[in-house]
């Protein structure tokens, strides 16, 4: 009696640590494996990128660098039995309707098309989704339909970026923040204020909730800049005059998600001009907005 007793308490003891091993994350490796290259932990998030290095887009001549506007990405989080997936996918005209068939016939949910650049040739649209279920079931998913678009699929080449131009620390001083240099492209994620909730699960910043600005070299000494401004309905205007006032061109406005606490309105926006110009611009827009 004694055996049986100890061997029921050994055996609830190797659940306890296999539940609690599972509920601390994600198998990343296991992701790695199905996405077939390496993702980047900030966080709870583990998310990945998939640039459209084979995509030659330009907008009135200017060639867009792929991590200025061209990058799909995939972010997950939770657990590997009950994960969450979220993200924006890149894709020609044609491309659109195979790979969102291919993401319904496996469960996932589709929440936004549309565009968010404006003159740009070919024309690209970007396709948000969400899905939830086991964490490798929906990496394979997402991989398989990712190959039904022209979207490069092989394990990208590290980055070996120089030292950062002279017009970058232009625009962070212009801008007031630190931004990340790579692939020829200064990015920033600025974090909301507020905590954003969908289906009771709170959505990590970099799980696609954080103002995106994006910067890259123009021509004769200028800079480009796009990316998306993620609001509420009170700061929808505001700061929309405010990037009019300052020659940024708004190019989209639409939600991303379908069921986020509190409604969030997603701007995109565009301009070239001086790196001193563009970030004032850009930083007296996110004074409108509740950011830490």
């Amino acid at each position: 009696m004694h055996l049986i007793r100890r061997g029921l308490i050994l055996m609830a003891m190797l659940v306890a640590v296999a539940v609690g091993v599972s509920a601390q994350g994600l198998d990343t490796a296991k992701l790695d494996e199905a996405l077939g290259r390496s993702g980047q932990k900030t966080g709870d998030v583990y998310r990945f990128g998939f640039p459209r290095a084979d995509l030659h887009v330009s907008v009135h001549g200017l060639a867009i660098r792929p991590g200025l506007a061209l990058g799909s990405w995939a972010a997950f989080l939770g657990t590997d039995n009950d994960a969450m997936v979220m993200g924006d996918l890149v894709l020609l005209e044609g491309e659109l309707n195979p790979v969102m068939k291919k993401l319904r016939a496996s469960g996932f949910e589709i929440s936004a098309v549309h565009n968010h650049l404006i003159e740009e040739t070919p024309h690209v649209l970007y396709l948000h989704y969400m899905g939830h279920g086991p964490a490798a079931q929906l990496a394979s998913s997402l991989r398989a339909a990712l190959a039904v678009s022209k979207t490069p699929l092989d394990k990208p080449a590290p980055a070996t970026d120089a030292a950062p131009p002279a017009w970058v620390k232009d625009v962070e001083d212009s801008v007031g923040r630190k931004g990340a240099f790579r692939g020829g492209v200064l990015s920033y994620g600025v974090p909301r204020a507020d905590s954003i909730v969908v289906g009771g699960m709170t959505i990590p910043p970099a799980a696609g909730v954080a103002e995106a600005i994006n910067f890259q070299a123009g021509d004769s000494g200028t800079v480009a800049t796009t990316g998306d401004f993620v609001l509420t309905a009170e700061e929808v205007n505001p700061v929309l005059s405010e990037l009019q006032s300052h020659d940024i061109l708004v190019t989209a406005l639409h939600s991303h998600m379908l069921t986020e606490q509190p409604r969030l309105f997603f701007m995109h926006f565009w301009a070239v001009g001086t790196p001193e110009s563009v970030g004032k611009g850009i930083a007296a827009a996110l004074k409108r907005v509740s950011v830490k």
